[in-house]
C-alpha cells in the first residue's frame, strides 16, 4: 500500500486529492494548521491528521504532496527531501491521480466550481459514476471529491500555480480568461499564456470547448484555430457551436433552448432547459456542462432532465437562512466579476428587495491590481460593508480595504475593522425583506452566521 502524505490537507485541492486516495485503499496522512470543516471531513474519512508542522509527522510517507500555500521553510518539506521522499506540488501528482481515465477539466477565471459541480451531478444521474474533484461540496452529493468505477475523471482545473498544467485532458473547458492571481502571475499576458498551455494539453483524440461569449477565451480560440486541436466552442452569441437562446431570466430559475449546430447550415435544437439556479452566469455554465455531455456521446435529453434538479455547491450563492424576513447568503466570489454576476442574479431572484454586498477582500495583490473594477462591481448593490482584507499567503503591504470603501458613493458603503462589529452593524441595520450577500474566500462566512443567529435571537426576544 502506498503511503501519501499532504501538507496543508484541510485545503480545498489537497482535501479533494487525499479523499479520491483514501477510497482508492492509500495510506494517507497529512498536516494542516487549522481544523477546517474540510480537515475534520477527511479525518472522519479515515486519513491520519495533524495541527500544526512537525518533521516526525511524515514518517512511513512514499510520497509528500505540498500545497501551493505551504512554503519550501516548511519543516515537513524540509524533512521529506533530507529522506530522500518525492515531495509534489498538485500539477505534478495529477497524471499519476487521473491515470486510466478520461479527464473533463474545467478551467476558467470564473464559473469553473459550479461548472464542474453541474458536470458532476450529470454524470451520477446517467449512472457512470465518475470520480471527481470540485472546488467545492456539491450539494446534493455531500462531498467534494469521490473515485468512482467509471471511465471519467471530471475535475475542476484550478490555474492557480499552475495546477492545471499537470492535466491531459479527453475534453478541456475554458469558461473565461479575465486577469487573477497577479501574485502568482503578474501580469495578464502571462496569465493568458497559462490557460493557452492548458488547452495545448488536450489529448489528440479530445477537444476544448472555449466561451465564444469571453473576450479572452474567444480571443485564445482564434489564435488556436491553425493547431491540431479540436476546438468546439459555447455561448449565448452567433456563431457559437452551442448556443443558449431564447433565454428567460425572469423568475430566477432561468430558462432556455440549447442549439448545437452541426455545420455551417444546420443546427438543432437539444431541448429547453430549467435550472435551478438564478443568473445569467449560469445559463453558460450549464451550456457548457451540457456541451460536454454531448461531445462525449451520452444522452442530452436524461442530462437535461437532471441538470433541472442541481441544488449548487456550498458557498455559491448558497441561502443559509431567512430571519425576521431577512436573507443571508454565503458567496465565495472574490473577484470583480463574479461580484457583478451575481449580484446580477440576485436582482433577479429578489426583484423588488434591498440587497446588501458584506464583501471580505482575499489577497491584498488581487484587491490592489483590481481596485477600480472592485469599485464598479460593488456600486450594483444597494448598501455595502467592506471588511477587512483576508492576507491569506501574503504580507500587509499597509494598503486597505477602506480606500474602496470610501470611493463609493457617500452612505453607501461602511468599512468595519473586525468581525465583531460588523456583526453588531448588520444586526442592527438589515431590515425585514433585505437579502444580505456576504462575498469571502476567507473566513468572512462567520460572520454571515453570526448574523444569521443574531437575527434568531431578536426573533426569540420579541416573542
Amino acid at each position: 500500500m502506498k503511503h501519501v502524505h499532504l501538507i496543508g490537507i484541510g485545503g480545498t485541492g489537497l482535501s479533494a486529492i487525499a479523499r479520491v486516495l483514501l477510497e482508492r485503499g492509500y495510506a494517507v496522512s497529512g498536516s494542516d494548521r487549522v481544523a477546517s470543516p474540510l480537515f475534520l471531513a477527511i479525518t472522519a474519512a479515515g486519513a491520519r491528521t495533524f495541527l500544526g508542522h512537525a518533521a516526525e509527522q511524515i514518517a512511513g510517507a512514499d510520497i509528500v504532496i505540498q500545497s501551493s500555500a505551504i512554503p519550501d521553510d516548511n519543516p515537513e518539506v524540509i524533512a521529506a527531501k533530507d529522506q530522500g521522499i518525492p515531495v509534489l506540488k498538485r500539477s505534478e501528482f495529477l497524471e499519476e491521480l487521473t491515470q486510466g481515465k478520461d479527464t473533463l477539466a474545467v478551467a476558467g477565471s470564473h464559473g469553473k466550481t459550479t461548472t464542474t459541480a453541474m458536470l458532476v451531478w450529470i454524470l451520477e444521474q446517467l449512472g457512470v459514476e465518475p470520480s471527481f474533484i470540485v472546488g467545492s461540496v456539491v450539494n446534493q452529493l455531500g462531498c467534494n471529491a469521490r473515485s468512482g468505477t467509471g471511465p471519467y475523471f471530471a475535475i475542476e482545473a484550478d490555474e492557480y500555480d499552475n495546477m492545471f498544467l499537470g492535466l491531459s485532458p479527453k475534453i478541456a473547458v475554458v469558461t473565461n480568461i479575465e486577469h487573477d492571481h497577479p501574485d502568482c502571475f503578474p501580469t495578464k499576458e502571462m496569465y493568458r499564456e497559462a490557460f493557452k498551455k492548458f488547452v495545448e494539453h488536450v489529448r489528440p483524440d479530445g477537444c476544448a470547448l472555449l466561451c465564444h461569449d469571453d473576450p479572452g477565451a474567444k480571443s485564445l480560440a482564434e489564435e488556436l484555430s491553425r493547431s491540431s486541436i479540436q476546438l468546439v466552442t459555447y455561448g449565448v452569441t452567433k456563431g457559437s457551436d452551442y448556443r443558449a437562446v431564447i433565454i428567460n431570466l425572469e423568475t430566477g430559475s432561468p430558462r432556455f433552448n440549447l442549439l448545437y449546430r452541426q455545420d455551417e447550415n444546420k443546427s438543432i435544437n437539444l431541448g429547453e432547459v430549467t435550472l435551478s439556479l438564478a443568473g445569467r452566469h449560469n445559463v453558460l455554465n450549464a451550456t457548457a456542462a451540457l456541451a460536454v455531455i454531448q461531445q462525449l456521446g451520452l444522452p442530452v435529453d436524461v442530462a437535461i432532465d437532471a441538470i433541472a434538479g442541481f441544488s449548487g455547491t456550498e458557498r455559491r450563492f448558497q441561502v443559509l437562512g431567512v430571519e425576521n424576513e431577512i436573507t443571508i447568503i454565503d458567496d465565495y466570489g472574490h473577484h470583480p466579476t463574479e461580484i457583478e454576476a451575481t449580484l446580477e442574479a440576485a436582482r433577479t431572484a429578489y426583484p423588488d428587495q434591498k440587497i446588501w454586498a458584506v464583501w471580505q477582500p482575499h489577497t491584498y495583490s488581487r484587491t490592489q491590481t483590481l481596485e477600480k473594477a472592485f469599485i464598479q462591481a460593488l456600486t450594483l448593490a444597494d448598501q455595502v460593508v467592506v471588511l477587512k482584507i483576508y492576507a491569506a499567503r501574503e504580507k500587509d503591504p499597509g494598503y486597505s480595504a477602506k480606500t474602496i470603501a470610501d470611493a463609493l458613493p457617500e452612505g453607501k458603503a461602511f468599512y468595519m475593522d473586525n468581525f465583531n462589529d460588523a456583526e453588531q452593524f448588520l444586526s442592527g441595520e438589515l431590515s425585514a425583506g433585505d437579502v444580505a450577500i456576504f462575498f469571502s474566500a476567507g473566513d468572512a462566512t462567520v460572520v454571515s452566521h453570526a448574523v444569521l443567529d443574531s437575527l434568531e435571537l431578536q426573533k426569540l426576544r420579541n416573542g
